[in-house]
């Protein structure tokens, strides 16, 4: 799968949990969760289960810990698949 297919797909499971839409309409890898998009804790831990959901993969505590921006979240989906 494509990084461009990951960030397509998560762009979806994100965007139920945004507050800052001016953020989300300029989405990019750089793009961070909390600082940019504005989506708080509670509702990471609700994108990171869906991630797991639509990629079948499991995500253990570490990785989640690291899953803040798009471009860390596209390696950890990435480095899981492929494992």
């Amino acid at each position: 799968m494509t990084k461009e297919e990951i960030i397509s797909k998560l762009t979806v499971i994100v965007k139920p949990y945004v507050q800052n839409e001016d953020g989300f309409k300029n989405i990019s890898e750089n793009t961070d969760f909390i600082n940019d998009l504005e989506i708080n804790s509670a509702n990471l831990v609700d994108i990171i289960l869906d991630v797991e959901d639509e990629f079948n993969i499991e995500i253990d505590n570490d990785s989640m810990e690291k899953m803040l921006s798009v471009k860390a979240t596209v390696a950890i989906i990435q480095e899981k698949i492929n494992a």
